[in-house]
């Protein structure tokens, strides 16, 4: 049986692995469960989050919360953009609403850097929402499912 604990795709990557990667964040991302995604993640990895720097499971977690508790309904797609090393870069978009049913397009970009544990160190992101409507949605379950 193969396993899929979070550290088990390894540095250097290959196109294969650096693409089981980015799909795995995906899926847990997608689960929205703070605590899974978080696993991906070293102890004390770093993070940039638009404007926001923190560090640590713990705020990971907490940032994720927060999170998932605004953005409602969302969906997640991830595509691998560029891999050397230990490095891996992807583009993203995801779609949500707000708690008036106001939905938004997230279109961003996130570069990854692992330790030898294969889990993520650092984690930086920059992004964009965009207003649409219910009706131009490209990541919902009628068109992409999980």
């Amino acid at each position: 049986m193969t396993s899929t604990l979070p550290g088990d795709i390894r540095p250097p990557f290959d196109l294969a692995s650096a693409r089981e990667k980015v799909q795995r964040a995906e899926d847990a991302w997608n689960s929205r469960d703070p605590e899974r995604v978080a696993l991906a993640y070293s102890e004390d990895s770093e993070w940039r989050n638009r404007d926001a720097f923190f560090s640590g499971r713990p705020a990971i977690v907490a940032f994720l919360r927060d999170k998932w508790g605004r953005e409602q309904d969302y969906r997640l797609m991830k595509e691998l953009w560029a891999f050397t090393g230990n490095r891996i870069s992807v583009r993203f978009e995801y779609e949500w609403h707000d708690a008036e049913g106001r939905w938004y397009r997230t279109h961003g970009n996130e570069h990854w850097e692992f330790g030898d544990d294969g889990l993520m160190h650092r984690r930086d992101l920059s992004a964009n929402d965009v207003p649409i409507t219910r009706e131009e949605r490209r990541i919902s379950p009628r068109v992409r499912p999980l």
